[in-house]
């Protein structure tokens, strides 16, 4: 077992979980079949077992883990990433909302709205938890390119 993380759940208040090796779940027969995730790791999801003699169904042994109830983080740790509470966003109007103490997550935006959701957080100071590090090409970049190869403007 993992040691104990620390989590914030209510001001005043500290939350010690124990972080534990949650198994992936996988549906019957996926080492078999590429379809079901013989590997192509996005087909690897988990779909229950239905028929009348699935053995994965009746819990034998040696056939892998179900999800169940247990496998579920405790109430006070849900919505935590890496031990900061998370938001989503999808605009300025909801960013000004964020607690300086939290994390955001930005939503399904454009390209130009991400910049601006950016640049705001930035400013306020606060983390972002699904920033990737791809530079936006700008258009001369991209024109000087074409030039070069002999392609039209």
């Amino acid at each position: 077992m993992a040691a104990p993380k620390s989590v914030p759940a209510r001001p005043g208040k500290e939350k010690v979980t124990t972080t534990r090796k949650k198994p992936k779940f996988l549906r019957t027969d996926w080492h078999k079949k590429i379809k079901l995730g013989r590997g192509v790791k996005k087909n690897q999801k988990w779909h229950g077992a239905k028929g009348r003699h699935n053995k994965f169904r009746l819990n034998r042994k040696g056939r892998g883990v179900r999800p169940r109830v247990g496998w579920g983080a405790e109430n006070d740790t849900k919505g935590f990433i890496g031990g900061v509470e998370t938001v989503r966003v999808e605009n300025l109007k909801e960013l000004s909302n964020v607690n300086k103490d939290s994390g955001i997550i930005i939503g399904k935006v454009g390209a130009k709205k991400r910049m601006s959701i950016l640049e705001k957080a930035k400013e306020m100071g606060l983390k972002v938890m699904n920033r990737y590090k791809r530079e936006p090409e700008t258009l001369e970049v991209a024109g000087s390119r074409s030039q070069a190869a002999g392609g039209k403007v």
